[in-house]
């Protein structure tokens, strides 16, 4: 039995379908418009006639269907609408697709109108003559704004300053004068001075010699009389007792100067504490003589 060869040849059909400039394709010669029968495979299950599933819908691509019989693209250039007709076709793009082919034309949109450019102006004049000169005038506006810069900082941290120092009452008790020749010869004067009581003590020379022939080498705080006294017969201290703050009493105690009454402590004739709680001798103030007859303190 001869066997039965069957002859197989590869040819290019013709094209059908082109490509509109909205990238939908297009066949020229089928009728969109033809609705097929139901029962043929063309109605997707839904048994009843309908449009053809091929058929693409107006608002794909933004085309419609025009009653011209070209394609119809419109563009602005410079403010003014132009439009033009091709042979293609009755479909109009509004505004026009992208291309998606070679075939298509690229078409440009615009509605900037152009306009000349405006005179620039000349400054020319106010430049600086050189690059010194230029240079001068920034060193002098820099120097001028640090120099008010500092004025101000200096008088704002004077008026804060200012606030913190001592009130006018208090500077006007700052340095007291006290005529000696009203004090008698063993006896003590009590002023006040910055709101601390002062003694201030005219000395026998017995007192003299007891408070300088004394051992202050073994004593709780060691201080010669020459170092508390300028002049021997006179005893400047202020009257406050190092140890809690209250005021001694004067020629009493254990040895004839001054006594606390607080909690017992005992002060020599030269000021110096001998017995008692407290730690330190009685402070001895900033003090001058003016002549023989004054005392000032402060």
């Amino acid at each position: 039995m001869a066997a039965l060869f069957v002859s197989k040849k590869a040819f290019t059909v013709p094209p059908t379908v082109r490509t509109l400039a909205s990238g939908v394709p297009s066949a020229s010669l089928v009728n969109l418009s033809v609705r097929g029968s139901g029962g043929h495979g063309h109605d997707h299950g839904h048994g009843a006639p309908g449009p053809r599933s091929d058929k693409p819908s107006r608002w794909v691509g933004g085309i419609s269907s025009s009653s011209t019989s070209g394609l119809v693209s419109r563009t602005f250039i410079n403010g003014e609408k132009r439009s033009s007709v091709s042979a293609r076709p009755s479909l109009m793009s509004y505004p026009p697709a992208s291309p998606t082919g070679i075939h298509q034309q690229r078409l440009l949109h615009t509605s900037a109108v152009v306009k000349d450019a405006p005179q620039v102006p000349d400054f020319t004049p106010y430049q600086a003559r050189s690059t010194s000169t230029n240079r001068g005038v920034a060193y002098f506006m820099i120097g001028s704004l640090g120099l008010v810069s500092a004025s101000v900082a200096q008088s704002t941290v004077t008026e804060f300053l200012a606030t913190m120092s001592a009130s006018a009452d208090v500077l006007a008790l700052a340095k007291v004068e006290v005529e000696l020749a009203s004090i008698p010869e063993g006896k003590n004067v009590i002023i006040k001075w910055r709101g601390k009581p002062v003694f201030i003590r005219h000395r026998t020379q017995g007192e003299i010699d007891e408070a300088t022939t004394a051992d202050w080498k073994t004593m709780r705080h060691p201080e010669s009389d020459e170092s508390r006294a300028k002049r021997p017969e006179w005893l400047v201290m202020l009257g406050v007792c190092t140890h809690l703050g209250c005021v001694p009493i004067g020629e009493a105690g254990d040895y004839g100067g001054w006594f606390c009454p607080c909690h017992g402590s005992h002060y020599d004739i030269s000021g110096r504490i001998r017995k008692g709680p407290a730690p330190l001798n009685l402070e001895v103030p900033q003090y001058d003589f003016e002549g023989d007859e004054k005392l000032i303190i402060g």
